[in-house]
């Protein structure tokens, strides 16, 4: 095992420094912010043309009224990215700036939004054309909202701003110092809008984007281009890094447009034939999270003779269900365990290679619908697909598959775990249970638990001053664990704790009011970058280890001991 794990680990400060990389994670948090609006917007496409699968159909005015929300949401979702994706690249550029000369990220936010509106709007002999403030133009996006914050760092760093007299109110002094920084970032784009439509011939720049990259959106769909994303994904978190937040920002921008370009050929009459899409990454790909874990989960709970597995399978079978699996990633562990390494891999490209043949052989509608990634896999797939009527099909086969390919090497690694239980109850000389690795998922115990001094864990966990705590994890779901099991220990104890949870990236403001950050092990990638941002406001960061991360999960009583000793 250790032979195979030194080649592993070698490679994996190469791929956390990607991971951590300022730019690449200003547009995966730049996305990520916008996902509300992409959610939001799905609801209204749900109403208007799901009923279209039992033959309803809305009158033509009572769906232009449906569609309203949709398109001036997810219709201007470029244009709000950019200014996520900017404001996301500000915080990191203030970390190297003093707190009193700081980029204003509001000024930044405007300055994008106009710049990216100057490039995408195309004009027509009568009005413009809106199309690329949508999905399509999702790449020029990035590529403004990461430029706009260098011009304002470079105008702010050298004190090229208008500056007032110190008599003149701060709020005042501020919008004259934004004035050149915006003034610089909005003439500099339009001038490369004029040249650029020159040289192009009147093309746009996310017209231009399209049609080079249309290669890349073609081979992204094709069996090899989506077996790589998949197997992706999968290797970077099989060696500890969390491989979603490597290989989503590079594919976010297809698979959102995918999905607009495959509602619109449905509603056209046609076949939705593109197959990467979000909810492809999300329900096949990753069914039951990054490794396609959805099966695994309930072949531990069901077929484990290890008591530790079958432990570890009743822990996990809820989260895995909603695409929640680290608690079998680092329970079982998955990750770094080479019994596992094949399937882990394999099952996704599996899952996805059998997607596309449904979509692209036997004529099934590919996704549709943006859905939440924590609906269960399999419903997910059949309600992204608008109800196909293969997609039940599908969804068989893919379990079956998925069965198949886990079971045998399961049954390895339980009779391997079977083996060193049975040893060290001969060692142990202990006629009795193996100690559980870790304690079934919700059952938090909130009542005091006697310590070997004699005190209880309630005396050993008090806070005498209040406290907030802030969890981050990949995406909100273990985090969320641990903040409620916080929350609900402190309410039963009436202790000055209060915790909340969120994904990394996502209202990282949160962090100037908390007294100390816990960091989920799939995000250790990203612990020099939020390192600055805690040292910037005097809050506490703490990493915990994969099996340490989950049992503060599962236990309440060491959640609270942890946040004590480390606040």
């Amino acid at each position: 095992m250790l032979d195979f794990q030194k080649p592993i680990e070698r490679m994996k400060p190469a791929f956390e420094k990607i991971a951590s990389n300022p730019y690449l994670s200003a547009v995966r948090d730049g996305f990520i912010a916008a996902m509300p609006i992409i959610l939001f917007s799905s609801l209204f496409l749900l109403i208007t043309y799901l009923p279209n699968a039992w033959g309803f159909y809305w009158s033509t005015p009572v769906a232009n009224t449906l569609m309203i929300a949709y398109n001036y949401s997810m219709g201007l979702l470029a244009l709000f990215v950019t200014g996520t994706t900017a404001k996301n690249l500000t915080d990191y550029k203030n970390l190297s700036l003093p707190k009193t000369n700081a980029i204003n990220p509001i000024s930044v936010i405007i300055s994008s939004e106009i710049t990216f509106f100057i490039l995408a709007v195309h004009p027509l002999k009568e009005g413009v054309d809106l199309t690329y403030l949508g999905t399509q133009g999702l790449i020029a996006a990035y590529f403004v909202g990461l430029i706009v914050p260098n011009i304002y760092y470079v105008c702010v760093k050298n004190n090229l701003t208008i500056k007032l007299p110190p008599q003149v109110p701060q709020n005042i002094a501020q919008t004259f110092k934004d004035v050149l920084p915006l003034g610089f970032s909005v003439t500099i784009f339009w001038g490369f809008d004029v040249i650029f439509k020159l040289i192009t011939k009147g093309q746009n720049l996310p017209t231009w984007i399209i049609s080079i990259l249309s290669p890349l959106f073609s081979a992204s769909d094709s069996y090899v281009g989506l077996c790589i994303i998949a197997g992706a994904m999968a290797f970077f978190w099989f060696i500890g890094v969390q491989g979603p937040s490597i290989v989503t920002p590079a594919i976010a921008a297809f698979a959102v447009a995918n999905t607009t370009a495959n509602l619109h050929l449905v509603q056209g009459g046609g076949q939705a034939t593109h197959i990467l899409a979000l909810n492809t990454q999300d329900y096949v790909m990753n069914l039951g999270g990054t490794g396609s874990t959805f099966v695994l989960a309930y072949l531990f709970l069901i077929f484990a003779k290890s008591k530790q597995l079958r432990t570890i399978g009743k822990a996990s079978f809820i989260p895995v269900t909603f695409s929640v699996n680290e608690p079998i990633l680092f329970g079982a562990p998955i990750i770094m365990n080479p019994i596992f390494f094949i399937p882990f891999i394999f099952t996704p490209m599996v899952n996805v290679s059998l997607f596309k043949f449904f979509v692209s052989t036997l004529g099934m509608n590919s996704m549709i619908y943006n859905m939440p990634w924590t609906i269960p896999g399999p419903i997910g797939i059949i309600l992204s697909t608008g109800f196909a009527p293969l997609s039940f099909l599908l969804v068989v086969i893919i379990l079956v598959l998925d069965i198949l390919i886990w079971f045998p090497f399961m049954k390895a690694y339980d009779r391997q775990m079977l083996a060193e239980e049975s040893q060290q109850l001969v060692s142990n000389g202990i006629d009795g249970e193996v100690p559980n690795a870790i304690s079934e998922l919700g059952n938090i115990n909130t009542e005091n638990v006697v310590t070997g001094n004699g005190t209880t864990s309630e005396q050993n966990s008090t806070l005498n001053k209040e406290t907030n705590v802030l969890v981050l994890c990949a995406g909100g779901g273990t985090s969320g664990i641990l903040a409620n099991a916080l929350n609900k220990i402190a309410k039963g104890r009436t202790l000055p704790l209060s915790a909340t949870a969120r994904a990394y990236g996502q209202d990282m403001d949160l962090i100037q009011d908390m007294d100390l950050v816990i960091l989920a092990p799939q995000m250790e990638s990203m612990k020099d970058n939020l390192q600055k941002v805690c040292d910037k406001y005097d809050t506490k960061l703490v990493t915990t280890t994969g099996r340490q991360y989950i049992e503060l999960t599962q236990d309440a009583d060491k959640a609270i001991s942890f946040v004590t000793e480390n606040a």
